[in-house]
């Protein structure tokens, strides 16, 4: 289907307010190759990685968008990562398998964040995610709500097949100087989102987004703009992998290598193997090795 792994925007043309829809097939399958996670805490991380997408497509940044949960709960970390060119990437872990998708339960009344900073780390803004309802969409338009931001909603769905979601927001009315206009549009708010909240997740995570436009708001206005692909990518090198390693320290990353012939690293994202060996440990720890580098991973 030509709007799988690609995000779709769409606008109504009678009222302000825009809509943004993703669909994760081949991306969601990517994600997972190299892990398996229960059910319950797989099919969270799907919507946490459908609503990063969703999330960046509403921001103008050039950069990185972070959605972290932790906690003290069977989930204790889950991060789900998305860039402005919408590359995406994603990990949760876990202490044990869950029997609830409550993400409070999961997380164990645990702090979720959102966070957006440039790639040259001159702008970072954050902001705290109250737990307010078992799933994450509940959550976030919690966010949405008790933050200065526009009104928005989300609709997320994912299983072991793919993820998919879909966020409406309010966009500001500009120079409208009439109660009954504005009385309109409060209207036409409130009657899409009940719309909205009729669509099924099957619905959501197997309908073309033509389709699901159609099935919610056919007597609307509605403008669908062209798609932009999504994908999994990671941003895991060696030189980023050296970083960490500096970070670490030289007495540490020593100290490993008496015990075994090479430093192993794996990336918690994609599973990718960096081994450096007693040459490579020199090189990194050669004085003015480190000068101009970063420790992000």
């Amino acid at each position: 289907m030509q709007d799988r792994d690609s995000l779709h925007q769409f606008l109504f043309e009678q009222f302000p307010v825009r809509g943004h829809i993703v669909h994760l097939d081949a991306t969601w399958a990517a994600l997972l190759e190299h892990r398996t996670y229960p059910a319950e805490i797989r099919d969270t991380l799907g919507e946490a990685v459908a609503a990063s997408v969703l999330l960046a497509s509403t921001v103008k940044f050039d950069g990185l968008l972070t959605l972290q949960l932790q906690g003290q709960g069977p989930m204790h970390l889950l991060l789900a990562q998305c860039t402005n060119t919408l590359n995406v990437r994603a990990l949760a872990r876990y202490r044990e398998d869950p029997k609830t998708r409550d993400l409070s339960v999961l997380s164990g009344e645990g702090r979720l964040t959102v966070t957006v900073e440039t790639d040259n780390l001159s702008q970072r803004y954050q902001g705290i995610v109250p737990l307010t309802g078992e799933r994450l969409a509940d959550c976030l338009q919690g966010y949405f709500e008790h933050s200065e931001q526009l009104p928005t909603r989300l609709w997320l769905y994912a299983d072991e097949h793919g993820a998919s979601g879909m966020l409406l927001q309010r966009l500001p009315a500009g120079n409208v100087d009439t109660s009954s206009r504005l009385s309109e549009i409060d209207d036409a708010w409130k009657r899409v989102q009940l719309l909205a909240d009729t669509l099924k997740p099957a619905e959501l995570r197997t309908l073309s987004d033509r389709e699901i436009l159609h099935r919610l708001f056919n007597e609307d206005d509605v403008r669908l703009f062209d798609s932009a692909p999504v994908s999994f990518r990671c941003k895991c090198s060696h030189e980023r992998v050296e970083s960490v390693l500096q970070s670490l320290g030289e007495a540490e990353v020593r100290s490993i290598l008496t015990e075994r012939p090479d430093v192993e690293v794996q990336c918690d994202f994609c599973n990718r193997t960096f081994n450096f060996d007693a040459v490579d440990v020199e090189r990194i720890f050669k004085p003015g090795a480190g000068e101009g580098t970063g420790t992000r991973h």
